[in-house]
């Protein structure tokens, strides 16, 4: 589902009360992809949690407003010990949902080793091998800071791979993980 630039714009979202991590980044059918927009989405930890989740709300339409995706790829929130941080994963989570519903874009969500599985070709990746990969995949100089900002890059990446057939075209072959991904998809086709 390419845009009307011949690419796939996704905005990835990384949910998250004090940090939400936000990425846009353009892609070709080819997998091939370019990065749009990083940055993070910052509300104060002693703020009242509607005016921190307003602070949310108006820091993601504005990244719609000024980049307009396709696609929203938010991670989806899974279980943790800290209750609290569940609570205000899933809080921004929905937030974050209900700008893409506000705009009719489709929304997706990806766990976490989803993610990991489509930038790295590992479920159990740490942060620095995803960052590592998302600055080689957009072909960055350096890796993309914060985490929360790679994440969301990360997030967008997997989304668009997710959907796009795998092949190597003129702008060169797979990476190692374009090449686990795709593997993974032929062989769950079986």
């Amino acid at each position: 589902m390419a845009s009307s630039r011949g690419r796939l714009r996704v905005l990835g979202i990384d949910p998250g009360l004090t940090r939400c991590g936000v990425g846009v980044v353009d892609v070709a059918p080819d997998r091939s992809a370019v990065l749009v927009h990083v940055g993070v989405v910052r509300s104060e930890p002693g703020a009242p949690i509607e005016e921190r989740l307003a602070v949310i709300a108006a820091g993601l339409r504005a990244v719609l407003d000024a980049h307009e995706p396709d696609v929203v790829a938010v991670e989806r929130v899974f279980a943790q010990h800290n209750r609290a941080t569940v609570m205000g994963t899933a809080q921004a989570s929905g937030i974050a949902l209900l700008v893409a519903g506000e705009r009719g874009l489709a929304a997706a969500t990806h766990t976490p080793s989803e993610v990991k599985a489509a930038i790295t070709g590992y479920g159990n990746a740490d942060k620095r091998q995803v960052q590592t990969m998302v600055a080689r995949v957009l072909r960055l100089d350096e890796l993309p800071k914060p985490a929360d900002a790679a994440d969301a890059l990360a997030l967008a990446l997997c989304h668009a791979w997710r959907g796009a057939p795998a092949q190597a075209t003129a702008s060169g072959p797979l990476t190692p993980a374009q090449r686990a991904w795709a593997d993974a998809e032929r062989l769950a086709r079986r």
